[in-house]
């Protein structure tokens, strides 16, 4: 398998999935800044011009991070990344979907890229702002998910994944201060022995 990423982007939380699951894979980096999305070479691989592509053995492509996150799960059993059950399961997939479909891409974006949705430079700052109310949001669901567990399904999953890269980006990046249950899992995942590797491997740690 081959995962295209881009260090400190939302691939993350699909690198360290992979690492956590213990089969063979190989990391390639794509330079978002310079455009390498957009090249030939990879849009013939992934049109959609993203990352996290994986591209398995056979050279077919999965991608969208949580059909990613489940095929992971699914595939490789030994790395203990599905839920057990169908309420962890359904647990595991809200948390991945909210934390891509909102707090990523209606807050972040917002946040990171208002020109996406503003034109007009003088809309920024409260594009920005929305963005932050937005993710400020997400933060107290999240919160409140967690309560009383180590990870959104209890045990580790494919569910702590997106959850960490989006705290991971607002600890990191934007310096914003974390709910007490968000920060011990981002701490907790931060421990994680397959985190650390990942983190090292992207020059983030």
């Amino acid at each position: 398998m081959k995962l295209f990423y881009a260090p400190g982007a939302c691939s993350l939380g699909i690198h360290v999935l992979l690492e956590e699951s213990g089969a063979p894979y190989e990391a390639e980096l794509l330079n978002l800044r310079e455009g390498a999305q957009f090249k030939p070479e990879f849009t013939e691989i992934n049109p959609k011009s993203k990352v996290p592509t994986l591209q398995r053995d056979d050279g077919s492509v999965i991608t969208e991070f949580p059909a990613i996150a489940y095929w992971i799960a699914a595939k490789f059993p030994g790395g203990k990344l599905m839920p057990a059950t169908a309420e962890g399961q359904a647990t595991a997939l809200e948390a991945t979907d909210y934390a891509v479909a909102t707090m990523h891409m209606q807050a972040f974006s917002r946040m990171f890229r208002p020109a996406n949705f503003a034109p007009n430079e003088g809309d920024h700052e409260a594009v920005k702002a929305r963005g932050l109310e937005l993710y400020t949001k997400g933060l107290v669901w999240l919160d409140r998910a967690l309560e009383g567990r180590d990870y959104v399904a209890g045990e580790f999953s494919f569910g702590d994944a997106a959850p960490f890269y989006v705290t991971f980006w607002a600890k990191e990046r934007m310096k914003l201060d974390l709910p007490k249950n968000v920060a011990a899992h981002y701490d907790r995942m931060k421990s994680r022995p397959a985190v650390q590797r990942v983190m090292a491997q992207e020059g983030l740690a």
